[in-house]
């Protein structure tokens, strides 16, 4: 039994409850079909109880499951005996920064939004050290420094073989905020100009005579899953990372994520224009 389910053993446990819900059964019926007690049920919900990969297939199958793309995605989820390199930052950072890594180390697509500051994956030590300075409250010296190990080792995504493709949309306004000098914020721009040049990232500039801009103007992560059902949007707010997964929630930021990447210049277009915001520092 888990004492502290990680985000995605409770993203799995939170799909097996729409399945038995689409199913039309209650938990206690549930555990009347597959032979179990109801509050094991319960727990595999809750994902405070782990299964095994062939007993989630027998699961879908009760529950009357066709979709084989999203149970075998739903297989893949089940516990893996190997700890992730987030687990090294379990007692040092809050739990949702190591469910964000998680969360990114199983994407198939990650796509990006931001305002106000350079996207984490992206971001140069000199640069985040000066975001998390900012925290409220004030971060001790040693914390500011394990938040900004933790970021350099999220951008792993970036790198590894194969890299997970990653779409950037970014507010002049983020290109022009001087975070840490203009030292700091010309450095920062310099690496995002080299990061669009590799093949698997895509930078798109909104710059500020765009004549839309859709949304509320808040940070939109959105990390694509095997399948589109198990795709996450994460908020960026004051308080920690917020995860959205209902499907109405994914489908509105799909489609502001897409009306932003019409609004924005092309990558190309987009590099030429980083290129002269950095001569204007």
């Amino acid at each position: 039994m888990r004492s502290t389910p990680t985000g995605r053993q409770l993203r799995l446990g939170a799909e097996l409850r729409k399945l038995r819900e689409r199913a039309g059964l209650t938990s206690t019926q549930a555990a009347q079909l597959l032979g179990i007690k109801q509050n094991q049920v319960s727990n595999m919900e809750a994902g405070r109880h782990g299964v095994s990969p062939d007993r989630l297939r027998t699961i879908a199958c009760h529950y009357d499951c066709s979709d084989k793309p999203l149970v075998e995605a739903l297989a893949a989820m089940t516990p893996d005996r190997k700890r992730g390199w987030w687990e090294d930052y379990r007692e040092i950072l809050p739990t949702g920064m190591l469910d964000l890594a998680e969360l990114e180390h199983h994407a198939t697509r990650l796509r990006t939004a931001v305002t106000v500051h350079i996207p984490g994956l992206f971001q140069t030590t000199d640069y985040a050290r000066e975001i998390f300075r900012q925290a409220v409250p004030e971060l001790p010296p040693p914390d500011v420094e394990h938040r900004v190990s933790f970021r350099v080792k999220r951008q792993t995504v970036l790198f590894r073989d194969p890299p997970t493709p990653h779409q950037v949309i970014v507010h002049e306004a983020a290109l022009r905020m001087k975070f840490g000098g203009p030292r700091v914020t010309r450095d920062q721009l310099r690496y995002l100009l080299e990061m669009n040049e590799r093949e698997h990232v895509a930078i798109h500039v909104i710059p500020f005579d765009a004549r839309i801009f859709p949304g509320s103007g808040q940070s939109i992560y959105y990390a694509e899953g095997p399948v589109p059902q198990l795709d996450t949007v994460n908020l960026d707010q004051s308080h920690g990372p917020v995860f959205l997964d209902a499907e109405a929630q994914l489908n509105k930021y799909r489609v502001l994520l897409n009306r932003m990447e019409a609004a924005a210049l092309t990558p190309e277009e987009s590099q030429k224009f980083i290129h002269n915001v950095v001569k204007d520092l």
